[in-house]
């Protein structure tokens, strides 16, 4: 006979990284007793509102699910109560847990989160870690408590970070192994015997959300933090940059050779394929570059019909 696992458990996650969980819960045998997730959202080109993936993984299971706008509504609160659940677990919900709903599950509440914290607490760790050079990354299984990613941090799971990894392709390998690192923990959780190592606030990093902005590559700084970067923002916003006034996405791109003396940051210095000065005296290589509202294409391609001589300054 198995060790027995946690019988009250209330899931909260929305994004497909939620997905992986919410999965390896129901495959140790643990159905939860309500799934939460984020409300329905207008998403892509059409707007089309369309459910989390979470969401579509619960109603498949058959599982009770709730998307409030806020857990800060007395009645949501009120709600979980009345569920009595021993353990909630947090796989990217999307919200902070207010002290109310912190206390009610006697296990605690515990976040499967994509980063060795405390390195890269925040909403965007996976991206923080291709961006800064990682050179590895993992998952942490942490008791939540108020503060943002505070947590002492009951397991970790340590992988070297891919070369060439993209949020895109990381974000589905750290997924399934913070699935199967819940999985595992499921029995010394519910039995009390999993004890949390406090985290050292003099090791931590923040990895903040990303916004629309922080996709433009600043050609002051050094080739190879903007081929992280260009990395980092894909799928989502999407590295880019401006030429005679209209902004191109740069798709991928490789750290090339020195840059000619006297070459500014940004300027094109070779073609095609496009190859742009940077900072640190070296050039970068924009392989796949796409313009808005066409599709993408090898730089070599799009400068036929869009020329990008030596001389041209990106950014401007």
């Amino acid at each position: 006979m198995g060790q027995p696992l946690p019988r009250r458990v209330v899931f909260m996650g929305t994004p497909a990284f939620g997905r992986a969980s919410l999965r390896a819960l129901l495959e140790a045998g643990v159905r939860p007793v309500a799934v939460f997730t984020q409300p329905d959202k207008p998403q892509g080109r059409g707007r089309a509102v369309l459910p989390p993936p979470v969401k579509e993984e619960a109603l498949r299971a058959g599982l009770e699910v709730h998307q409030p706008a806020t857990l800060k509504d007395p009645a949501v609160v009120d709600l979980l109560r009345e569920l009595k659940p021993d353990l909630v677990v947090v796989a990217a919900y999307g919200k902070i847990l207010p002290p109310a709903v912190l206390e009610i599950p006697p296990l605690g509440c515990v976040n499967v989160h994509a980063s060795l914290l405390p390195r890269h607490r925040g909403a965007a760790p996976v991206a923080y870690a291709i961006w800064e050079g990682d050179a590895e990354t993992g998952v942490s299984l942490m008791r939540m408590e108020e503060g943002l990613d505070t947590g002492p941090v009951y397991a970790q799971r340590a992988i070297p970070l891919p070369e060439g990894a993209t949020t895109g392709t990381l974000t589905p390998l750290l997924a399934e192994l913070g699935g199967r690192l819940l999985a595992e923990s499921l029995p010394a959780l519910a039995a009390g015997t999993l004890r949390p190592v406090p985290q050292d606030p003099a090791r931590a990093t923040l990895a903040p959300r990303i916004r629309p902005e922080d996709g433009r590559l600043p050609f002051e700084e050094p080739a190879e933090r903007l081929e992280r970067q260009v990395r980092a923002m894909d799928p989502w916003p999407g590295a880019h940059s401006s030429v005679r006034g209209e902004r191109i996405k740069v798709l991928a791109a490789k750290v090339a050779g020195a840059a000619p003396p006297g070459a500014a940051p940004g300027e094109v210095v070779l073609g095609p394929p496009v190859t742009v000065a940077c900072g640190d005296g070296r050039c970068l290589l924009l392989t796949s570059l796409q313009r808005e509202g066409r599709r993408a294409l090898s730089s070599a391609d799009l400068v036929r019909g869009f020329p990008l001589p030596a001389g041209t300054r990106l950014g401007l």
